[in-house]
């Protein structure tokens, strides 16, 4: 029993071995699953024989050197009962305890394979730290490699020096007599070797530290002026000391005198404690203290050079920026590209929207939060919201076939424009329905289907032998269709189990006995799993950190994932560390909808990586986008067929690359502080700033800026001062620096973008401005509106609020959409599109209203163009997406169409021209109550439904009530424009 007990551990066991190399085999990864686990194998070989080889050698030299006579004594009296004790199980203890010891060694060491590659493959950086003049690599990839070495000896040297003493104790080797300790010459000779031995690795581990200095984390970053005049030149007194005592210990074995090693060892101590702790600490009271800034001034530069080289820093063009605070007509002429992008659909919000108007079916979804990318349309770049169509398994029916073979996957692309709405605020679609159309392309320029996704099942088993029919539901015919079409995979997505052997090792693997008897697996099935595109590259790239947000786009024909990979490192000497998960939480992440990086301290980050994720066969590309990072080509060099240079790049994946946003947030982080470069400025931190606090989370911009409340960054097309043209930017405005717990003054003291366009239009070609960071500094004026007063002036305005009450009309909310920070028209405008959202399940948000502002004033209208217009003078010279909107009212969605001309049509009264642009009668005021009016009556009509559960009499009255709020709203702008208010 106890042998078949064995052989079943063993197979199960080895069968997650063998799928891992299908998986592996199956993406042409498997010299990364072989490497990793080769590596670990070695390393846990060597590390368990010679910790295991240490302890057993210690063991049987101090067994086989016990004195055979020894002195009788009551203590000897007790070892030797312990001895006849351990007799019988001596030989097993001995071979035992080495055993143990050594597979808790091995299984250390092994989780240190990644040092150990790097170090064993590292490539130079080409440049040398200021202190030792020694190349970045040696503190990047050699000092951890020297660092895990050295505690791994000491510690192998600590627990056989224990071993050592026991046995020589439990065997008469070392007496405690009344005389004192008595040792015998060969305990005396094997106690000495071991502690010379720990002496020297102490001294290695002495002189290691004097470099280590280099990567300390105090007031600032690196080796301080005390360091490098008081702790490095000890240290190196301190590792010479170590390896002279570690002599006179050897040396006192055999001539048998201990007083010399004694000493020199209490003497050693005794300078450790001096030398490296009170000496350095009076240096830095009674010398650094009284003239820090005059002797730290050196060591604050290289902390700030290195810092801003580590994170990618040191290229931010700063740019002075006085931007004006009176609007003038006609400013926005020259900023077209910039105004026509402004986007009003917020991926936030929009996700509701998405769900009621492209879902269709019980089991589709949309993710909670929808991602912003680019399309060229009709010539034009234009930015678009967009999200694919996944699978929702809480809405098939339960069971194994259903769950995993009848429903595998997502259907379709759906894009909405960013910049413009529909004239009754919901999205304007660019790419919809079912089948999949739109202007990116439909069924016959696309593969739609959606197998690997962020919300895929578990595992589906897919494929059918020629001939057979479809079995995989796949889409609804139609949008309006009750029936399914099917359909079968035919692509490479994932190891066989059309083998019985392959069923078996699977059915294991996920624990289901369904998978190896279910007549839905035939010869030609393959099991997808491990669907979700970060997991999917973080399992084929474990060296790499991977940004939070994957997001699709349709290139090349197919929709693929893109996801960002990062190189990360602690030992970049002088440069200051940051908590990963803390620089990139913000608002969003707060709230769930979006992933902060993992709680890792880092001084070096590259954007090494671009990878790409089929949605439909799995199929994974990694890229090296970053080829001049030292630490990603120590990596190709460990994978050499891995990795692909970013010149096999389609030019249309090029066009969807962007700059990736948890890069951007720590780089932000550090910019915060890191944007001075005058060493009298950084020490008395006169010129720091803050990222502000999201407006949206805190109305009246008062909250403090704790990691939590800061406000998100946003991708936008952006023509930035003094540039020739637009790009695709990842952006953040600054606030004066305040401690923790203080009201911010949320005045404007610079704004940040990152050019995220990568495409030139050729393949493989990357264009020169992609990663370039501008800095716009307006800290000279102090007088420039920030986000938060921005959302406080909106929010105090009598106009806006008394039009938002009458939006809050009937339980309906309002809901602020992302507040964008713009540099145009000379100076800061606030952009913020705000949506209405009725009471009922079946709601979701809807464009209404868009703010405006620059400088203190205010605009509030139906559409961009219009509040762009209120604010500049009634003309802002500008060109923006909705233009075409203006001066169009939605008609009443319960209304039926009449055809044009047709019998039956109503005629279209004549508008009468008004100062929100919308048509009406010549009565605004009669126009007023009429829609009141109309808005109860569809409040009591909808609440006489909703009672009875007529949700769709509910829903044509809460549509009614949109409509009779949006005449409301349009006749009191009328109102006060006759009045003069």
């Amino acid at each position: 029993m106890i042998v078949v007990a064995v052989i079943v551990i063993a197979f199960v066991y080895l069968s997650q071995v063998y799928a891992d190399v299908l998986w592996y085999q199956q993406l042409g990864f498997l010299e990364v699953f072989v490497t990793e686990n080769l590596s670990r194998i070695v390393l846990f070989v060597v590390a368990f024989l010679i910790m295991a080889g240490a302890v057993y050698f210690s063991l049987r030299i101090a067994f086989h050197s016990r004195p055979i006579y020894a002195p009788d004594s009551a203590i000897q009296d007790n070892l030797n009962r312990y001895q006849a004790q351990l007799e019988p199980i001596r030989r097993l203890l001995m071979l035992g305890i080495p055993v143990v010891l050594g597979a808790f060694a091995g299984t250390a060491a092994s989780s240190q394979w990644q040092e150990v590659l790097l170090f064993l493959n590292r490539v130079p950086f080409g440049k040398s730290d200021p202190e030792f003049e020694l190349d970045y690599g040696f503190y990047m990839f050699t000092l951890p490699f020297l660092s895990f070495v050295t505690g791994f000896l000491i510690s192998v040297v600590i627990i056989s020096a224990i071993a050592t003493v026991l046995t020589h104790y439990l065997y008469g080797g070392i007496r405690l007599e009344e005389k004192g300790l008595f040792t015998t010459k060969a305990a005396r000779v094997q106690i000495a070797v071991v502690a010379s031995l720990f002496l020297v690795l102490q001294g290695v581990n002495y002189w290691l530290d004097r470099y280590d200095t280099l990567l300390n984390q105090g007031t600032w970053a690196g080796a301080l002026y005390t360091d490098v005049n008081a702790v490095i030149p000890t240290k190196a007194i301190l590792a010479v000391a170590a390896v002279i005592v570690a002599v006179l210990f050897v040396a006192s074995a055999f001539i048998g005198r201990w007083r010399l090693p004694l000493i020199g060892t209490a003497m050693l101590i005794i300078t450790a404690l001096l030398a490296g702790g009170i000496y350095p600490a009076i240096v830095q009271r009674f010398q650094v203290r009284p003239s820090e800034l005059s002797l730290e001034d050196e060591y604050i530069d290289r902390n700030i050079d290195l810092t801003r080289e580590a994170y990618g820093l040191d290229q931010v063009e700063v740019e002075a920026y006085n931007p004006e605070a009176v609007p003038q007509a006609g400013a926005l002429g020259d900023d077209g590209e910039t105004t026509a992008n402004i986007r009003l659909l917020d991926p936030n919000l929009v996700s509701d929207a998405f769900s009621q108007l492209q879902q269709f079916r019980q089991y589709y979804q949309f993710p909670e939060t929808l991602n912003v990318d680019r399309y060229e349309i009709d010539g034009e770049v234009q930015d678009a919201v967009i999200a694919v169509r996944e699978l929702d398994t809480n809405g098939v029916p339960e069971g194994w076939v259903n769950e995993h073979a009848f429903y595998t996957h997502g259907y379709g692309v759906v894009a909405a424009a960013g910049s413009t709405v529909e004239p009754d605020g919901r999205p304007s679609f660019l790419q919809s329905g079912i089948p999949s159309t739109g202007v990116l392309g439909d069924e016959s320029t696309y593969e739609p289907r959606i197998y690997f996704g962020e919300d895929s099942p578990e595992y589906s088993v897919v494929g059918a032998p020629e001939g057979q029919a479809p079995a995989e539901i796949d889409r609804p015919q139609n949008e309006n269709s009750e029936d399914e079409s099917r359909t079968t995979f035919d692509g490479d997505g994932g190891p066989d189990v059309g083998n019985a052997f392959n069923r078996l090792v699977y059915a294991l693997k996920f624990q289901s006995t369904d998978l190896l008897l279910s007549n839905q697996v035939n010869s030609a099935s393959q099991i997808l799993y491990d669907r979700d595109p970060v997991e999917r590259v973080r399992k084929l790239a474990p060296y790499l950190t991977l940004d939070g947000n994957s997001y699709p786009a349709i290139v090349d024909g197919r929709v693929k994932w893109i996801i960002d990979g990062y190189t990360t490192s602690a030992n970049f000497p002088y440069s200051t560390q940051q908590e990963l998960e803390s620089a990139t939480q913000d608002s969003q992440t707060a709230e769930g909808l979006a992933t902060a990086l993992p709680a890792e301290q880092v001084n070096y980050i590259r954007n090494a990586v671009k990878a790409t994720v089929d949605a439909y066969d799995g199929s994974v590309d990694l890229y090296a986008w970053d080829d001049q990072d030292p630490v990603l080509k120590s990596w190709q060099n460990v994978y050499p067929s891995s990795l692909k240079p970013y010149s096999e790049m389609s030019a249309d994946l090029m066009a969807h690359v962007r700059y990736p946003e948890d890069l951007f947030k720590v780089q932000r982080e550090l910019l915060a502080r890191y944007h001075v470069t005058s060493t009298d400025e950084f020490y008395n931190n006169s010129e720091a700033w803050n990222v502000p606090a999201d407006p949206e989370e805190s109305a009246d911009g008062a909250a403090t800026t704790a990691a939590t409340d800061r406000q998100p960054p946003f991708y936008l097309t952006l023509q930035m001062p003094n540039q020739d043209e637009a790009a695709f930017s990842l952006t953040t405005p600054y606030i004066p620096f305040v401690p923790p717990g203080q009201t911010p003054r949320n005045v404007l003291y610079g704004f940040l973008a990152a050019n995220g366009d990568a495409g030139t239009g050729e393949d493989g070609v990357k264009s020169e401005n992609y990663g370039r960071l501008t800095l716009l500094d307006s800290s000279g004026q102090d007088s420039v509106v920030g986000p938060g007063q921005a959302q406080n002036l909106f929010n105090s305005d009598t106009t806006v609020s008394q039009e938002l009450n009458l939006l809050r009309q009937g339980a309906s909310e309002v809901i602020n959409g992302n507040l964008l920070t713009l540099p145009i028209g000379g100076g800061i405008a606030y952009v913020q599109p705000v949506y209405v959202q009725s009471s009922g399940s079946s709601s979701f948000p809807v464009l209404r209203r868009v703010l405006v502002s620059f400088g203190d004033n205010v605009g509030f209208a139906p559409t961009l163009d219009e509040a762009l217009d209120q604010v500049f003078g009634g003309d802002s010279g500008a060109t923006t997406g909705d233009s075409e909107n203006v001066g169009e009212t939605p008609e009443d969605p319960a209304a039926p169409p009449a055809e044009e001309g047709g019998e039956g049509a109503t005629p279209t009264p004549t508008p009468t021209p008004s100062a929100g642009g919308t048509a009406g009668t010549d009565d605004p005021a009669a126009d007023l109550r009429t829609a009141l009016n109309d808005a109860n009556t569809a409040i009591q009509d909808g609440n006489a439904a909703l009672a009875a559960g007529d949700f769709a009499a509910y829903g044509e009255a809460q549509e009614r009530l949109q409509d009779a709020l949006q005449r409301a709203l349009d006749a009191e702008e009328r109102v006060s424009a006759s009045t003069g208010q």
